[in-house]
C-alpha cells in the first residue's frame, strides 16, 4: 500500500475517466456548443448587415468582415471545429482525467489510515466525493460554465480568477471539514461531527461565495440554450469524477485485499 502503487493506479483510472467523459461530452455538449456558435455568428453578422447598410461606402469591407467571422468556428479558424470537438476534446479530457487521477490518489494515499475505522478503499471513495463536491460541484454553482457566445474576453482574467480562488478556499475549508470530523468522531458521536463539519463547510463557502465578485454577461442569450450547455458541462464534470472515484476505489480495494492476503501468508508462515 505505498504510495506509488495508489499513484499508478490514479493514473489508469484517470485515464478511463477521460476516454468516457470524452464519449459523453461529444454525446451530450458538443451539440450545445454548436448552437451557441452558431448563435453568435448569427448575431454578429446581422450586425455587421445593418453597419453595411448604413455605411455604404464600407460594403465590401463589411462583407468580407462577416465572410471572415462566419468561419471563425469553422474549417479558416486556427484550429478548425471539427478538430476542436474531436482530436482537442479528447485530449483535454483525458489529460484533465490523468491529472485529476494523479492527485486524487496522493490524497488518497494520504488519507489512508488516517479517517478513522475507514478501510483504504473507504477512505478513497470519500476523497473522491469530497474532492468532487468541494472543486467541481461547489464551484460551479457559484461560477456555472457560459458557452462561447457569453462572455467579454476582457473580462476573462476576472472570471478565471474567481473561479480558481474559490474553488481553492472550497477544497481547503473541505479539507479542514474532514479533518475536523474525524478528530471529532474520536471523542464524540461520529454522526454528530459529520453532521457539524458539513453545515460548517456550507456556511463558509456560502458566505465566501456571497463576496466573491459577480461577472454577469448572459444579457439576452437565449435561456433555454444556456440551460442545455450548462446541464451538460455539470453532467461532463460528474461524468469524469464518478468513473474516476468508482475505479480508483475498486482498484484501491483491489490492492488492500492483495497485501492484507499476502501478510496473512506471512504470518501463516512464520508460525508455521
Amino acid at each position: 500500500m505505498t504510495a506509488r502503487a495508489f499513484l499508478v493506479r490514479g493514473l489508469l483510472a484517470g485515464l478511463l475517466a477521460g476516454l468516457v467523459t470524452f464519449a459523453v461530452a461529444w454525446t451530450v455538449g458538443e451539440p450545445s456548443v454548436e448552437r451557441a456558435i452558431a448563435l453568435e455568428t448569427s448575431a454578429e453578422t446581422s450586425a455587421e448587415s445593418t453597419h453595411t447598410h448604413s455605411h455604404d461606402s464600407e460594403e465590401t469591407a463589411g462583407a468580407a468582415a462577416t465572410e471572415e467571422h462566419s468561419h471563425s468556428h469553422g474549417e479558416d479558424a486556427l484550429v478548425p471545429r471539427s478538430v476542436q470537438s474531436t482530436v482537442g476534446l479528447g485530449l483535454a479530457t483525458v489529460c484533465a482525467g490523468l491529472a485529476l487521477g494523479g492527485l486524487v490518489a496522493i490524497a488518497a494515499a494520504a488519507a489512508a489510515g488516517r479517517t478513522g475505522s475507514l478501510t483504504p478503499a473507504q477512505s478513497t471513495a470519500v476523497v473522491s466525493l469530497v474532492g468532487f463536491v468541494a472543486f467541481a460541484l461547489v464551484p460551479f454553482w457559484r461560477y456555472p460554465a457560459n458557452p462561447p457566445a457569453v462572455g467579454s474576453g476582457d473580462t476573462i482574467g476576472i472570471r478565471t480568477a474567481g473561479y480558481f480562488g474559490f474553488a481553492g478556499i472550497s477544497l481547503v475549508a473541505a479539507v479542514a471539514a474532514v479533518v475536523l470530523a474525524v478528530r471529532l468522531a474520536r471523542r464524540h458521536d461520529a454522526f454528530a461531527a459529520v453532521v457539524a463539519c458539513t453545515l460548517g463547510y456550507l456556511a463558509v463557502v456560502v458566505a465566501v461565495g456571497a463576496v466573491m465578485p459577480t461577472v454577469d454577461e448572459v444579457g439576452d442569450f437565449p435561456a433555454s440554450t444556456l440551460w442545455e450547455f450548462r446541464t451538460a458541462s455539470l453532467v461532463t464534470l460528474a461524468t469524469l469524477w464518478a468513473v474516476l472515484g468508482t475505479a480508483l476505489t475498486g482498484a484501491v480495494g483491489a490492492l488492500h485485499r492483495q497485501a492484507s492476503g499476502a501478510a496473512a501468508r506471512r504470518e501463516l508462515a512464520a508460525g508455521l
